[in-house]
């Protein structure tokens, strides 16, 4: 669900005070966006709005989000945003959250 090479490797390059915050402000953006899912999404952004997403969660390591909102992208691009199964991408992103939020390698960046 979550690269945590990827994560290390983040943490490492800009350090564990930068990381906390970049991952701050990663979980803020990205509760802003899914919650905006949550209420029911735009099906004339939807492309746009996984698009925004796929990159965040591939910059900090979450990967099965990641792939999840690159095959919207793709469906909702494609013409079919209907077929997009928003609720499954919310769950990986509310799991993925949790699992981040309490892994000692996030709680000892803070």
């Amino acid at each position: 669900m979550i690269d945590w090479n990827r994560i290390r490797e983040l943490r490492d390059e800009i350090g564990a005070e930068d990381f906390a915050e970049v991952a701050e402000m990663f979980v803020s953006e990205v509760d802003s966006s899914i919650d905006a899912l949550r209420g029911g999404p735009d099906m004339g952004t939807l492309a746009e709005d996984l698009h925004f997403l796929k990159g965040s969660a591939l910059n900090l390591g979450f990967a099965e989000l990641s792939n999840q909102c690159q095959q919207g992208e793709t469906a909702a691009r494609g013409g079919h945003p209907e077929t997009v199964d928003v609720q499954s991408i919310v769950a990986v992103y509310d799991a993925s959250r949790q699992e981040f939020l309490n892994s000692a390698l996030v709680k000892g960046a803070a």
